[in-house]
């Protein structure tokens, strides 16, 4: 599907990483698609049929009991494309196309081990330390960057359609599809992001109860 009005967006590796990783890239927010679901335990558990009655708004906290929210992730849709880079002639575009992106994004996705000086480092190169949590292998926390928002996320999926090559049958444009994972907890980038929701479903409320006061009159 080819993208419309695409925006700028952002991959950081939010750790002392060697290489370090970062990925810019256009995407359309048109085909953006944020996902947050609500698990129900099922049995005899509050949320099921036969659960605690309530009539007051103070009460719903106990009704919930048994009811799981799940984090929040993120279906996208991004396009890289070297064309532009390869009309001004940029030497690293002209000999491996977006093959240097493809690879930071499969950086992204594997696992790491801790290098020295604490540096992570792929898990696959045998370069971790000799202590056994420098050896433990973990998943890179990236930060996602677009427009107001930093979130910080598990990359959980690639999907990647190569679309356009260069005559060494390198890729030059390609269109990926990335499954994102939000980390919620006490982490900085979690609590703006909230500061920034609390602020704009106030700023909601205000509007929605002035429209309805007004239409009062």
């Amino acid at each position: 599907m080819p993208l419309l009005s695409p925006i700028r967006g952002f991959l950081v590796e939010y750790a002392l990483a060697l290489p370090p990783l970062v990925l810019a890239f256009d995407f359309n927010p048109q085909t953006l698609t944020r996902n947050r679901s609500v698990t129900l335990t099922l049995g005899s558990t509050p949320a099921t049929r036969g659960g605690y009655d309530f009539a007051l708004p103070t009460e719903t906290a106990r009704v919930a009991q048994g009811v799981a929210v799940e984090p929040e992730s993120f279906d996208l849709e991004i396009l890289l494309d070297a064309t532009d880079r390869l009309n001004d002639g940029e030497p690293i575009a002209t000999e491996f196309g977006i093959q240097p992106e493809l690879d930071t994004l499969r950086s992204m996705v594997e696992p790491k081990t801790q290098g020295p000086g604490g540096l992570q480092v792929l898990a696959s190169l045998g370069l971790g330390g000799q202590r056994a949590f420098q050896r433990a292998q973990c998943a890179s926390v990236l930060l996602w960057v677009w427009g107001r928002h930093i979130l910080p996320v598990f990359l959980k999926s690639i999907e990647v359609t190569e679309s356009a090559h260069l005559p060494n049958l390198v890729p030059y444009r390609a269109t990926l599809k990335l499954g994102l994972q939000v980390i919620e907890g006490n982490n900085p980038f979690y609590e703006a992001e909230k500061l920034q929701q609390f602020i704009g479903s106030g700023l909601n409320t205000g509007r929605t109860a002035g429209a309805a006061i007004g239409g009062l009159f």
